[in-house]
């Protein structure tokens, strides 16, 4: 249920029962009820019913959206990193203190279909008050599937967002992170997740029947599509896995596999890994998340030349190859390498064949 102050927002509700009814990820819909519940504060502020509502109201959403200091972002701690600011040792800048231009376009595209959505059944303004390009629709109202997609300029109210370079971890920060765990269980969730590529909530969902020994895989519920996917771990994994649950006791076929170390055993959340790692970060003063280590797991496996890149994008489950491609890019610490080797390389001295007189060359070169 969707309710503000205790009374259910009916037009809400109808649409979110809508997506439910169209398979969409639970996660989803949560986020879109979200937005939603923001869009009705600020209706509130102005003293606006949804169904009255116009662009205005829209341009007052991203206007809020960009000056507002995100919550999430708050540092009480004032000698902590701020937002905004870049970690040396990672070269990952800090996320911004306000909203992300994605998460602005995020929630015009919810506003957007929940105006649509009233639409189809005479409800609401007669016209949706996210604006839309005009460009885009005729794209795709006149867009042949054999076509490439051509480049669209932006629609009307849409942040610029910039694109995102995958930033894997080096191995000599790698050795440093694996060595700052202290249990065999976090050494063996850090060996899964840079073997297997999984995404951090897909590996900690795996329970004991999920384990398959004898292959050297895990079987996890992929993200996209829900269904049970095999993923393959590494020997070393494996090992810091049996180790783990040789101390902890080994979970029954429908227990998880990942549990607390204190008190009574229960299911090791996603929040509870995010918490390692920040632990982690605190001791070696980097800012490394959970989806960096699937970051590296690709990097790794696109530089193994036994391995292409659709079989890549096999193991890592991306629906389009163009996902797995971003990782051909050469890593910024590589690069940073070889340019000081190109620094401090002595220049070459000039040779000449055999058999020219030192006066002609002199002479021809002025030297």
């Amino acid at each position: 249920m969707v309710a503000i102050n205790g009374v259910e927002v009916a037009p809400i509700v109808d649409y979110l029962t809508s997506l439910t009814l169209s398979d969409m990820s639970p996660l989803t819909v949560r986020s879109y009820a979200h937005d939603l519940l923001r869009w009705w504060r600020i209706l509130a502020v102005v003293n606006v019913d949804w169904d009255r509502a116009t662009t205005s109201d829209v341009e007052l959403l991203v206007g809020w959206l960009r000056i507002t200091p995100n919550p999430q972002r708050l540092r009480s701690d004032q000698s902590a990193p701020q937002p905004g600011s870049v970690n040396l040792r990672t070269g990952k800048p800090l996320l911004a203190r306000g909203y992300a231009p994605s998460t602005i376009n995020h929630a015009l595209t919810v506003v957007s279909g929940f105006y649509e959505f009233h639409l189809l059944y005479g409800r609401g303004p007669l016209l949706n008050p996210v604006p839309a390009s005009a460009a885009r629709r005729r794209m795709t109202r006149h867009h042949s599937p054999l076509e490439p997609d051509a480049p669209q300029r932006r629609g009307p109210l849409r942040q610029r967002s910039p694109r995102r370079v995958p930033r894997s971890i080096p191995d000599g920060l790698w050795d440093e992170l694996f060595t700052t765990m202290s249990h065999d269980r976090d050494r063996a969730l850090l060996a899964f997740y840079v073997s297997s590529g999984a995404r951090a909530s897909e590996l900690l969902g795996v329970t004991g029947a999920d384990v398959d020994w004898a292959n050297k895989k895990l079987w996890v519920v992929s993200k996209g599509s829900r269904e049970l996917a095999a993923v393959p771990g590494s020997p070393e994994a494996f090992t810091y896995l049996a180790r783990y649950l040789r101390q902890c006791g080994t979970p029954g076929p429908a227990e998880p596999v990942w549990r607390t170390l204190r008190g009574d055993p229960r299911p090791l959340t996603y929040w509870a890994m995010r918490r390692i790692m920040q632990r982690a970060n605190v001791v070696l003063g980097t800012n490394w998340t959970l989806h960096d280590l699937r970051h590296t797991a690709a990097t790794r496996m696109v530089n193994d030349p036994n391995l292409t890149l659709p079989e890549v994008q096999t193991i890592l489950r991306h629906r389009h190859l163009s996902a797995t491609e971003q990782y051909l890019q050469p890593r910024v610490e590589e690069l940073h390498d070889k340019l000081q080797e190109h620094f401090t390389r002595s220049r070459p001295e000039p040779t000449y064949s055999p058999g020219y007189d030192a006066d002609d060359i002199a002479t021809v070169f002025g030297e």
